[in-house]
């Protein structure tokens, strides 16, 4: 490999950007051998790192759910990241705290029992699931203009930064969550909708390809885990002043507003 480069470096480069707010090229423009299994090693090592600080694991993130995305980074199947403690907003957003962030509508599960790969079906999945949500993503890319290949934004842990939950959940089988109808909207005026189907064909088959995928690197879903199963729609910027909401035509309405 490349002089100098290694899962140890990859996750001090990706953690201070992340704490210094500052963006940067990709790493594969320095480290191009950088792949995909090596990429899995660094985002957990920079998850190892946070909860030795004293980070809880609180839940898993999928990204490039939609086939659109997936094909424009020429994948077949959702990336897996972490969720930790400090991610939830409780309040506005604090633009300034971030890089450059964009939000996206989710549906969100909770786990009400532990869910392990391989050969988890959606059926399954969502027999693990306790209650289903509306929420928002906070994506933060480390990397300049959201310009990255799939090893840098593994390593990055899919460009996570913080979510909101919507203030009801619903039994899991509520809902056809397939045709639940999703629109976007900043200051009052939609700018996208979707349904539940943009996460591959449906969110209970991301939850399960995020067991199995999981699976592999001998991890299982735990009970009470928080699942944001990917956005439905594409990210928009979070400006100061907006307030960014996403109203869904059963799980309810969730709104974010940027300081």
């Amino acid at each position: 490999m490349t002089t100098g480069w290694d899962v140890d470096r990859a996750a001090t480069v990706l953690r201070r950007a992340e704490d210094d707010r500052a963006d940067r090229g990709p790493v594969t423009d320095e480290w191009p051998e950088l792949d995909l299994e090596t990429a899995y090693r660094v985002q957990d090592e920079v998850l190892r790192r946070k909860v030795a600080e004293g980070r809880r694991v609180t839940g898993v993130k999928l990204g490039l759910t939609s086939r659109a995305k997936q094909e424009r980074m020429g994948i077949d199947s959702p990336l897996t990241a972490w969720l930790t403690d400090d991610m939830p907003l409780d309040g506005p957003l604090a633009v300034g705290s971030l890089i450059h962030p964009r939000v996206e509508p989710e549906i969100v599960f909770v786990l009400g029992e532990r869910l392990s790969g391989p050969d988890v079906t959606a059926a399954r999945a969502m027999s693990a699931v306790a209650r289903v949500g509306a929420g928002l993503e906070v994506i933060d890319s480390r990397y300049t203009d959201f310009k990255f290949t799939l090893p840098d934004v593994v390593a990055d842990n899919a460009s996570s930064a913080r979510y909101v939950t919507g203030g009801t959940w619903h039994e899991a089988g509520a809902f056809d969550l397939a045709a639940e109808e999703c629109a976007l909207e900043i200051d009052g005026e939609t700018v996208d909708t979707a349904t539940g189907a943009a996460v591959q064909g449906h969110p209970a088959e991301a939850l399960a390809l995020a067991a199995n995928t999981l699976s592999r690197r001998g991890i299982a879903l735990e009970p009470g885990w928080i699942v944001l199963t990917g956005g439905l729609t594409d990210a928009v910027f979070a400006r100061p002043g907006n307030t960014i909401s996403a109203r869904f035509a059963n799980l309810g309405t969730v709104a974010l507003r940027c300081d």
